[in-house]
């Protein structure tokens, strides 16, 4: 196996590939190649020998993998992007709900495939989830991620904190407004203020596009229809979350979602015996579980006519 960090993380993959050969992996079992991705990334597309590229991060980068991979005809898993839907119906219980949406979008800065950006709140509570979203927004403490007190960290770097500043402007410049954040937190380091904003339309984009940031925006539904039409209305479909007591609902809901995990009344959590993965820009094929095994191995079907 051949393991390429991305070029901005390296450290712990070098650490897991030291790990692996303490806990006796025969050496050149695991090789772990940093590299930038158009040198080490492409030639592990091209290579003729290599017959299977599991891949996360954009789907522009996705799109080259899969062009690249027809040289040989190697199989590809792609776990791409996500804009995912948290949808909160007025009979959820509020402070939960709200505050595993908080974490839903703040948690690691919003540098998650399946952050909760799109903060779906039916009219009727609508407000009252933005004036909860912010008192939590509030009381995140920004800071040096190796500070035990730090409840929210930087982002990876210059290039991908302009990058979230920009898509603020671009939000303000729709016609959103900020109801917190916006802006840079500080003069050092690549902090981003959590930002909620309000007033967004389903069509902008800022509702439409990945920020991978911590910048959330909350709109308003009407009813259930409504609200799959606007959790279903963007190119991802990597997961979701629905808030309800209404186990008939949280079904239907269930069902009708486009994303490949979905979340009721709860948001995030994770286990490497269920698959995971998307459909459409958030890619193809699924990670963990049965699923995976069967994505890195070959079925083989034999014959024998054993003569008596």
């Amino acid at each position: 196996m051949v393991l390429k960090p991305a070029e901005l993380t390296p450290l712990t993959a070098l650490k897991i590939g030291e790990l692996a050969l303490e806990a006796g992996l025969p050496a050149g079992t695991l090789n772990v190649v940093p590299g930038f991705g158009k040198t080490a990334g492409q030639a592990i597309v091209d290579h003729p020998d290599i017959d299977k590229v599991t891949f996360t991060g954009s789907p522009g980068v996705g799109r080259q993998i899969l062009r690249g991979a027809a040289g040989n005809l190697k199989r590809v898993t792609l776990e791409l992007g996500g804009k995912s839907a948290n949808v909160i119906f007025p009979d959820a219980v509020l402070d939960r709900a709200v505050k595993a949406a908080g974490s839903g979008i703040f948690f690691n800065t919003g540098q998650v495939c399946s952050a909760g950006s799109r903060i779906l709140a039916h009219r009727s509570i609508h407000d009252q989830v933005v004036e909860r979203l912010v008192a939590r927004a509030e009381s995140i403490r920004i800071g040096d991620p190796r500070d035990a007190k730090t409840s929210m960290g930087p982002l990876i770097s210059n290039t991908q904190m302009e990058r979230v500043l920009g898509y603020i402007e671009v939000g303000r410049d729709e016609g959103a407004k900020v109801a917190i954040g916006g802006a840079r937190h500080g003069e050092r380091g690549y902090y981003v203020a959590p930002t909620v904003f309000t007033g967004v339309e389903h069509e902008m984009r800022i509702s439409q596009e990945e920020i991978f940031g911590p910048v959330a925006t909350v709109i308003p539904f009407d009813d259930e229809d409504d609200a799959v039409r606007l959790a279903n209305g963007t190119s991802y479909s990597l997961a979701a979350g629905v808030w309800t007591d209404d186990i008939t609902l949280a079904h239907h809901m269930t069902k009708r979602l486009k994303a490949g995990t979905v979340w009721v009344n709860t948001y995030g959590p994770t286990d490497v015996r269920l698959p995971w993965g998307g459909m459409r820009d958030s890619g193809f094929g699924r990670e963990h579980g049965d699923m995976a095994i069967e994505n890195f191995t070959e079925p083989k079907a034999v014959w024998i006519n054993i003569r008596r």
